[in-house]
């Protein structure tokens, strides 16, 4: 049951964020399409970030956090490319570059404050 919540955490957060960014961030509209996209960023962030986290922990020390969200802007990036077609980025390197890092504040602004709203 509490990795279905997560999903769907993971999911409206994805939602919220593709809507505030527009055009530059294009997300499915179809469920099954959702669904993927919550499930990759979920496997993403459940097996990968953790390692990569570990390994950065220098540079987050240095940063006082700051490099989390090079990391989750990573993450981001990495769900991006692994479902293809269901989550895009729109523009140049540099635009791709500010809309993964607006979307990875926004995603994780949107995932703590539901994750403390909804019940374990």
């Amino acid at each position: 049951m509490k990795i279905i919540i997560r999903i769907l955490i993971n999911m409206a957060a994805l939602v919220i964020a593709a809507y505030l960014l527009g055009d530059r961030l294009a997300l499915t509209s179809d469920l099954v399409g959702l669904v993927i996209v919550a499930v990759v960023f979920g496997l993403v962030n459940t097996f990968i970030k953790p390692i990569i986290r570990l390994v950065s922990l220098p540079f987050s020390c240095l940063t006082l956090g700051l490099f989390t969200l090079l990391i989750n802007m990573g993450m981001l990036l990495l769900t991006a490319y692994l479902v293809g077609d269901h989550l895009g980025f729109t523009g140049n390197i540099l635009e791709v570059l500010v809309t993964a890092f607006l979307a990875s504040i926004l995603i994780g602004a949107v995932s703590a404050i539901l994750t403390w709203v909804l019940p374990d």
